[in-house]
């Protein structure tokens, strides 16, 4: 068990993605408490760890280094395609397209009009790829999140509002795999 000291009130026990226990107490906590309020909460601890391994375990597993490079290949086809279509309907233009293996991000726009997009897109439905094109392409428009940005990705896509959704609730697993 790893512990961290810090000016907390209350000690705390969590465990890490990878199945790391860790203590987080107060900075004046002795060893003696650390390990007695550990106790405490073995059984839990037990418990949630044996669940995070069973998960680590049963997760799928990562993209292969083969199928990676498809999905670029892929990306690199059909991604300027839909930008070209998208950037006609929005009336803006773009300086350069980047298609990365992006570990946290399905897209962005620079100030500068470079657009990078991330190569597991095309794993996602079609309606989902377009959705990630012109959000970026709305950047062009309006670099913010603003009810004019909004308005700018509706007029292109009136139902933007379900595919972005869709892509909150399912697209974490797909970047959970390509991290592993």
């Amino acid at each position: 068990m790893r512990v961290v000291r810090s000016s907390r009130k209350t000690a705390v026990i969590q465990i890490t993605k990878k199945g790391e226990v860790v203590a987080r107490v107060p900075r004046f906590m002795s060893e003696k408490e650390i390990k007695k309020f550990a106790e405490k909460h073995s059984e839990w601890i037990e418990k949630n760890l044996a669940r995070i391994l069973e998960e680590k375990e049963n997760a799928k597993p990562a993209f292969s280094d083969e199928e990676v490079r498809e999905m670029m290949q892929k990306a690199r086809r059909i991604i300027p395609e839909r930008v070209a279509y998208f950037a006609e309907v929005l009336g803006v233009t773009w300086t350069k397209i980047s298609i990365r293996k992006q570990s946290t991000i399905w897209g962005s726009c620079s100030i500068n009009g470079n657009l990078s997009f991330n190569c597991l897109l095309v794993l996602m439905p079609q309606a989902v790829l377009d959705y990630v094109v012109v959000h970026e392409l709305a950047h062009r428009l309006q670099m913010n999140h603003s009810r004019l940005f909004w308005s700018v990705v509706e007029r292109a896509i009136p139902d933007y509002r379900s595919r972005r959704n869709w892509l909150k609730k399912e697209g974490g697993a797909f970047l959970a795999r390509l991290n592993k």
